[in-house]
């Protein structure tokens, strides 16, 4: 599904990702952990395409097709979904809108906005989002938990190939990190062929979702990969008393 090759990434003139690679297969469920200012954001910012972000050497190769000089929106377009860590609210566009927007946008077919309604509360349904989003503005006015099953929401509607998810669980109470959870579990059920790069830095969201692979990000290198108990070790461990972390350096966090 998505294969990084050596990806070197850079930002305000700092190397930011020194020669990451990873391979993400078809229906799997990924995971990127890290502690803070290890470049988990930017790997994710770097796969969607955002401009800010320059690859100094490296290849993103998604379904057989390098995508490297590709726009961001041509990734969306091709099935690639970033969601953010902190959704923003935007004012005077609510929600249906957004949707239906980003719907032609993907498929290039217009739709009816009845038609749309009616597949956008059966989603709502499906999510237990009440239907009285759909005409509010987006975001605005929602809890972190609120906005964070909006971004499921989409997901259910746009059925991406790739979702990259940026600290899901950030600013989250049990409650809303177990509803967030829940609800993106039921898109995977929906669409099992989804792939899911799950990025964090807590093992919180992973009492729900037990991902295939783990991959700890550090001082902007993959320093370990292995399969879901490596989260039970680094919770063990934290990250500064993980063996396999000796070897980054000081201070490169």
């Amino acid at each position: 599904m998505l294969q990084v090759n050596n990806l070197c990434v850079v930002h305000n003139d700092q190397i930011i990702l020194h020669d990451v690679s990873i391979t993400i297969e078809p229906g799997s469920i990924h995971a990127i952990m890290g502690p803070n200012g290890s470049g988990k954001s930017t790997f994710a910012l770097t796969l969607m395409g955002h401009p800010q972000y320059s690859m100094n050497h490296g290849s993103i190769i998604y379904r057989g097709e390098d995508i490297t000089a590709i726009p961001a929106h041509i990734r969306a377009q091709k099935g690639i979904f970033l969601s953010f860590q902190n959704p923003l609210a935007i004012p005077g566009v609510t929600l249906a809108t957004m949707l239906k927007e980003a719907q032609q946008a993907i498929t290039g077919i217009a739709i009816e906005v009845p038609v749309f309604r009616e597949r956008l509360y059966a989603a709502m349904d499906v999510l237990k989002i009440p239907h009285s989003f759909a005409d509010r503005a987006l975001n605005e006015g929602c809890s972190g938990g609120e906005r964070k099953r909006l971004e499921m929401l989409q997901l259910l509607i746009l059925k991406p190939s790739i979702v990259i998810l940026d600290e899901i669980d950030s600013g989250l109470d049990v409650d809303a990190l177990q509803l967030v959870a829940q609800a993106l579990m039921t898109v995977r059920a929906i669409n099992p062929a989804m792939s899911i790069l799950m990025i964090t830095h807590y093992n919180r969201i992973m009492q729900y979702i037990k991902p295939d692979q783990v991959s700890i990000l550090a001082g902007g290198r993959i320093v370990k990969s292995g399969d879901h108990t490596l989260v039970d070790m680094i919770e063990h461990h934290g990250y500064n008393g993980y063996p396999a972390l000796e070897r980054v350096e000081p201070g490169s966090w």
